[in-house]
């Protein structure tokens, strides 16, 4: 009878730790697949931040290139006004003199003053500049944000 209760204990012992090992095999299963799913939405997150961070770039380079355009344009303006190969057109009137019994002839050309000048030109750079700083924050907001 001993050795009976003692193969039926025994069996029981094993019984309950087979079922033990079973609970662990399945909850180590579950965390390992729920890993698996987590660490292929962060690589999915990395890939398309990459891309992100890829068009950022591309919008970047674009209007740098622009803006370098732009500005080197300006700058051949710049030197031929005042080398006198170009003139800038204002839409501007001259009074004649008070004391001048002259016509239209008289009156002197039109010009801005070497201030002005200096003036204008700066502002055509902070325009270029403004422009493409608004063209890439358009752009990073449809290709990149809106995405």
């Amino acid at each position: 009878m001993r050795e009976g209760i003692f193969v039926l204990v025994l069996c029981l012992v094993a019984f309950f730790g087979f079922d033990l090992l079973q609970q662990q095999r399945d909850t180590a299963r579950t965390e390992r697949d729920a890993a698996l799913f987590e660490a292929s939405g962060l690589r999915e997150a990395a890939r398309i931040s990459g891309e992100m961070l890829a068009e950022r770039d591309a919008i970047d380079l674009q209007r740098t290139l622009e803006l370098n355009h732009e500005r080197a344009e300006n700058d051949a303006l710049r030197l031929d006004v005042a080398a006198g190969r170009k003139r800038l057109r204002l839409n501007a009137t001259c009074s004649a003199p008070a004391a001048s019994t002259g016509g239209v002839a008289d009156a002197s050309t039109a010009e801005l003053t070497a201030d002005a000048r200096q003036d204008y030109f700066t502002l055509r750079d902070q325009l270029a500049l403004s422009r493409q700083m608004i063209l890439g924050l358009q752009d990073h907001v449809r290709r990149v944000c809106l995405r």
